[in-house]
């Protein structure tokens, strides 16, 4: 029997794993199940104040406290007054957030695919307003919302949107 067949079996394990430590180094980021791209929250960017917690009896009532949230994290980017007739982009995300505020998932219901940048920035917005209001009553809870986006990444949501031209 050969004793050198096992510590070259060894040596691949162990090179393999080493390739894959590092590949990991270059994530600046956890993604969550549900992501349609690798976005990722950079560790030196701006932390997301700490919501109030939210009172809502329903997921239906949960949609406008994560929403003002999302506008709060991102007042720049949001498109000010109705929309174009035509916008570039819209897309409906399922998040699932759990009892503390943070982001376990994602589903899309309805993705801009002809647009993957937009599905890129928008998980990176979801991940980036995190932690959200804690839903008291609710505890676990997913929050359904349709973004409306224009050519030039301005943003309502649904739930907040002043309507269109």
């Amino acid at each position: 029997m050969n004793s050198s067949l096992p510590l070259r079996r060894l040596a691949r394990v162990g090179a393999l794993l080493c390739t894959l430590c590092l590949a990991a180094c270059g994530s600046s980021g956890p993604t969550v199940p549900g992501q349609l791209s690798n976005a990722t929250v950079s560790k030196g960017g701006t932390p997301s104040p700490t919501p109030r917690p939210s009172n809502a009896a329903t997921a239906r009532e949960y949609r406008r406290d994560a929403a003002r949230h999302v506008y709060a994290a991102n007042a720049q980017r949001i498109y000010e007054g109705k929309l174009p007739a035509l916008l570039y982009a819209i897309g409906t995300l399922e998040v699932n957030v759990d009892g503390s505020g943070k982001v376990t998932s994602m589903h899309w219901m309805r993705a801009p695919k002809h647009a993957p940048e937009v599905i890129e920035e928008i998980e990176r917005t979801v991940l980036a307003a995190a932690p959200f209001p804690v839903a008291t009553k609710l505890g676990k809870v997913t929050w359904t919302d349709t973004w409306l986006w224009d050519k030039g990444g301005h943003f309502q949501l649904d739930t907040l949107s002043e309507g269109q031209l």
